[in-house]
């Protein structure tokens, strides 16, 4: 994976930022270096790693790879076929998906043949409450029917997008945590209008952060992933695993961060001498180093964990992971900011656009506060031992 990184991958990225924004960086098409850096991934058996059922990798085993990916978050993760949202999707279809789902839509998402989405949070409603979701899917005979507004549907903009799975309501007087349901949803299907992409801070990403409207949109009882009412189980189930490789991700991130901080400091000449002569430079990059080595051995505890104990009791540190590491990825990232001066903030290096996306990794699979309220009730369950020696 390093060699793959560091010959192919990151030479790319001129080439793929290049063709974009040629494009318009509003414009979703897909570069062609994408698909390219897919075969030579798949060739190099590079391909579905992040699923333990295809690669036979334990999330412990995964990790490394997951974090290298990191290093360029445009390319690697697709490169690789392990980028969100597809890979949560992928799993939650392994999980929960039945034959012919798996045929349909699974099948060609492990081939990397089609890209998909995920459209749970709505504009509407405090969406970081999974209760509150208003979205309703109504049984009709041999059908459902959805209605409603999501925004933040990751990957809807992708020309390659060929399905929604989409998160609602089919029971609003059942128990809080069987309301939900999720199901699949053709992008094709009448009833659909994508209102707009949402930026990250200015920034269009690729495969597109949409709002999107579903106006009586009508699929087939059998596109129901799992059952009626076990949405929001599926829901965690799928994104224990997604929230870790973010974080594992976002360490690989912070890692470059700190290596462009380290150069700069190195080669860069103030006051009579490279700002790496500068106590409070000195201090920044051992700071950096410090909070990096911490995020990451948390997210191998947590996947130690899973490996270990299943995902449903890693959740605590995996929550931990969910709030401590986008924090440590953004103050390394901003340091390496300041020290850049004004090319920090600017496109001439990939920093602002790194620094924006950690940003909005605090919002993201559950914002900071929700993670923190679930470490907090955890902590108060437990009972306090003193060690026996």
């Amino acid at each position: 994976m390093t060699v793959f990184m560091r010959e192919l991958v990151l030479p790319a990225e001129a080439e793929y930022l290049a063709y974009r924004r040629a494009a318009g960086t509003g414009d979703h098409v897909v570069p062609p270096v994408v698909e390219e850096l897919k075969s030579a991934a798949k060739g190099g058996g590079l391909w579905n790693l992040f699923l333990p059922a295809e690669s036979g990798l334990t999330h412990l085993e995964y990790a490394p790879i997951a974090e290298l990916s990191g290093w360029s978050l445009d390319l690697a993760p697709e490169a690789i076929n392990g980028q969100a949202p597809d890979s949560g999707n992928m799993e939650l279809l392994h999980l929960f998906g039945s034959a012919a789902q798996k045929r349909k839509w699974l099948a060609p998402l492990l081939a990397g043949d089609i890209r998909s989405a995920f459209a749970m949070t709505e504009p509407e409603v405090a969406s970081s409450d999974a209760a509150n979701i208003a979205t309703r899917i109504e049984r009709d005979g041999g059908s459902y029917v959805i209605t409603g507004g999501k925004w933040w549907v990751s990957g809807a903009m992708d020309p390659r997008c060929a399905f929604f799975v989409v998160m609602g309501k089919t029971d609003p007087a059942a128990p809080v945590h069987r309301q939900q349901t999720m199901v699949l949803v053709p992008r094709d299907a009448p009833g659909i209008t994508v209102v707009r992409d949402l930026p990250v801070f200015g920034h269009h990403d690729q495969h597109g952060h949409a709002e999107v409207r579903f106006a009586g949109v009508r699929v087939p009882v059998e596109n129901v992933i799992g059952e009626e009412g076990g949405g929001f189980a599926a829901a965690q189930a799928r994104l224990g695993p997604g929230r870790i490789h973010h974080c594992l991700r976002a360490v690989g991130a912070a890692e470059r961060a700190l290596a462009l901080l380290v150069e700069r400091a190195q080669n860069r000449v103030a006051f009579g001498g490279p700002l790496a002569d500068q106590g409070v430079v000195r201090q920044q990059i051992a700071e950096s180093r410090l909070e990096l080595e911490q995020a990451r051995l948390l997210c191998l505890h947590a996947s130690r964990a899973m490996d270990e104990a299943g995902n449903k009791a890693a959740r605590d540190l995996v929550a931990m992971a969910k709030v401590a590491v986008p924090r440590a990825a953004t103050r390394v990232i901003d340091r390496a900011i300041q020290v850049h001066g004004g090319a920090g903030v600017t496109d001439v290096t990939p920093l602002a656009a790194m620094y924006g996306w950690h940003r909005a990794m605090r919002l993201f699979d559950g914002p900071d506060e929700v993670h923190l309220r679930s470490i907090a009730k955890a902590e108060l369950r437990r009972t306090p031992t003193l060690p026996s020696n």
